[in-house]
């Protein structure tokens, strides 16, 4: 299943539905109309070099007929994060991908204070360029029957490269993943067992898409259903995301425990009525957010696990099967392994190892990078980084990433696991994370960092009788502000180098 090629046949199939209600630009348009926006973004994109073609561009409609102009014209979009050093990102694409063409906007630019970086074509100046005759043979070409319209555009096979997503790089570089029609597709098929997504959801786009969550559930999956997409182009503004999801009446919703802190926060009782599924992912879903949220607007808050490389989804909880504190069941067609990281025996039920993945959702590997590919995927099993266990009702407990686990004294310590514990006794507005900093006697200790001053003294006494001695931090550090990735995610490579500088100036 090629998903552009899905995309024609759904809309021929819905042309008077309305696609994408555009909340940034105040735009209604019906998949008609967008697949004669698509069409007509094919033909001026067939102008630049074959291969790959950036694309950054904030959540719009603008951008999902940019993705699916690119992908019709036979190149392959390469999503680049506009979050945090735009031009960096650019130049750093560019060169990892070798491709010159990124296609973004003014306006972003503008928003963003980011220069202009050479090979940057702009979508204003694009959509000035298109005249009537361009209108009218897109108009045209609509009017045939589809197996005659999809003739016109890119065709390939379901195992090509879809698109290029980078790696948060929440802990080191960004790699460069490459997934296939077949990956996302395959996640599809899962999800839409687990959810019975129908055309008559309404799902809310505020996922960046330069994320695979984003991708995957408010692009791919709302346009193969035929469901409407309401994009709007930034995730924090949480008081307008809260007046959308109801002023829309929006049923699906997906996003970061970050993301949901805010919206609760700026959220009215009423706000989430037609809101059917609460989808919680990216980072633990702490348990206070999905209290107060079942509090607050009486609706579930469901977790579930997924990696870039996993196109995204490996586990989801569903509305019939919810256990809350783990990350779900594996989705249909998905395996997972959970397996000693130092033996490589699969572990026991309850027992915390390695989780591996194998599944039509793995992706086709890293670009340009076979080392890491090789390091990552082994007899068809990718490797996480992650830590975790099943318990007897197949339910997967995440524990953190492999990385984040310190021996101390010969003991292993999951940073995670202090987290959890410290979370439980903050103020619910303050927000934390644990970092390892070297230690010239222990080799390592442990800093948390934290946004407000607290009464360390009896947060540490508290800590003592649920952590083994070697797990108490040593130091609290307050930062203004926790870092964060585009999406979301808590940026632990910010926040570490943060602490150890003022570890060591202080």
């Amino acid at each position: 299943m090629l998903l552009h090629q899905q995309f024609v046949r759904i809309a021929k199939q819905y042309e008077k539905k309305l696609a994408i209600i555009d909340r940034t630009l105040d735009r209604r348009v019906t998949y008609k109309r967008a697949l004669i926006g698509a069409l007509i973004l094919l033909k001026k994109f067939q102008k630049y070099a074959p291969g790959f073609i950036g694309i950054m561009l904030p959540n719009s409609a603008g951008s999902v007929l940019s993705i699916l102009g690119t992908l019709m014209s036979g190149r392959i979009p390469v999503m680049i994060n506009y979050s945090t050093g735009a031009a960096m990102n650019c130049e750093f694409a560019q060169k990892k991908c070798a491709f010159k063409t990124i296609i973004t906007s003014k306006a972003l630019l503008a928003k963003i204070n980011c220069p202009h970086v050479d090979g940057m074509i702009y979508l204003e100046d694009i959509m000035k360029s298109v005249t009537l005759l361009d209108k009218m043979k897109a108009i045209l070409t609509i009017g045939l029957p589809v197996e005659r319209l999809l003739k016109r555009i890119h065709r390939g096979n379901e195992n090509d490269t879809l698109l290029i997503l980078f790696t948060s790089g929440s802990e080191k570089d960004p790699k460069a993943v490459q997934l296939t029609h077949r990956n996302i597709f395959s996640n599809y098929e899962s999800l839409l067992k687990a959810y019975s997504f129908s055309p008559d959801d309404i799902f809310l786009a505020n996922l960046p898409y330069f994320h695979v969550f984003g991708q995957t559930a408010n692009l791919w999956v709302p346009l193969i259903v035929g469901m409407t997409i309401v994009t709007y182009a930034n995730p924090l503004d949480f008081k307008t995301i809260c007046d959308i999801v109801r002023e829309e009446n929006v049923t699906l919703m997906a996003g970061t425990p970050t993301f949901f802190w805010g919206y609760l926060r700026n959220s009215k009782p009423g706000d989430f009525k037609s809101a059917r599924i609460l989808l919680s992912g990216a980072d633990k879903c702490p348990d206070a957010l999905r209290e107060e949220f079942m509090k607050k607007h009486n609706k579930v808050l469901l977790e579930a696990y997924g990696t870039t490389e996993t196109s995204p989804a490996i586990t989801v909880n569903t509305l019939e099967y919810n256990r809350p504190g783990s990350v779900g069941r594996p989705i249909v067609g998905v395996k997972i392994r959970v397996e000693n990281y130092e033996t490589s025996e699969e572990c026991k039920v309850g027992e915390i190892g390695k989780i591996l993945v194998k599944g039509d959702n793995v992706m086709k590997g890293y670009f340009d990078d076979f080392e890491q590919t090789s390091l990552s995927i082994r007899h068809g099993w990718y490797d996480t980084g992650d830590m975790g266990y099943m318990d007897t009702d197949g339910y997967l407990w995440h524990v953190g990433r492999l990385k984040r686990f310190l021996k101390i004294g010969g003991e292993m310590v999951s940073l995670i696991k202090v987290e959890d514990v410290l979370e439980h006794l903050l103020p619910v507005d303050v927000e934390c994370c644990v970092v390892e900093v070297p230690d010239a006697l222990r080799g390592s200790r442990i800093i948390a960092a934290v946004t407000q001053q607290i009464d360390e003294k009896a947060i540490l006494q508290k800590m003592s009788t649920q952590l083994p001695k070697i797990a108490i931090p040593s130091k609290f550090i307050v930062l203004s502000e926790m870092p964060k990735t585009g999406s979301g995610k808590i940026d632990f490579r910010t926040i570490t180098e943060r602490v150890r500088d003022i570890i060591q100036i202080t």
